[in-house]
């Protein structure tokens, strides 16, 4: 039996998992999503800061976890062949 730890540990990584899979783009946190950091004149006013280098000016950036669903998948389908190679196929020649 699960410990009730440990399936509370199971339940938040299965809602990170579900949040990754509906929501895989958060806002920035460094520039808030406005894509670019807003800085302040000296009455207060704000103005055009440059555009934010994390997420080069979108505002928004790719969660971590969807992040490593996407490395696993690309490995899998690298890594996976396309062709079975149990089929005997006569070379042309003969």
């Amino acid at each position: 039996m699960l410990t009730a730890s440990s399936a509370l540990l199971l339940l938040a990584i299965g809602g990170y998992a579900a949040l990754c899979l509906l929501q895989p783009f958060a806002t920035c946190r460094k520039c808030d999503g406005f894509g670019q950091r807003v800085r302040y004149r000296r009455n207060d006013t704000p103005k055009p800061g440059k555009v934010c280098r994390r997420c080069h000016g979108h505002g928004k950036r790719l969660r971590a976890g969807r992040r490593l669903h996407n490395h696993a998948r690309r490995l899998h389908t690298d890594g996976t062949r396309t062709h079975p190679t149990d089929r005997k196929e006569t070379p042309p020649w003969q």
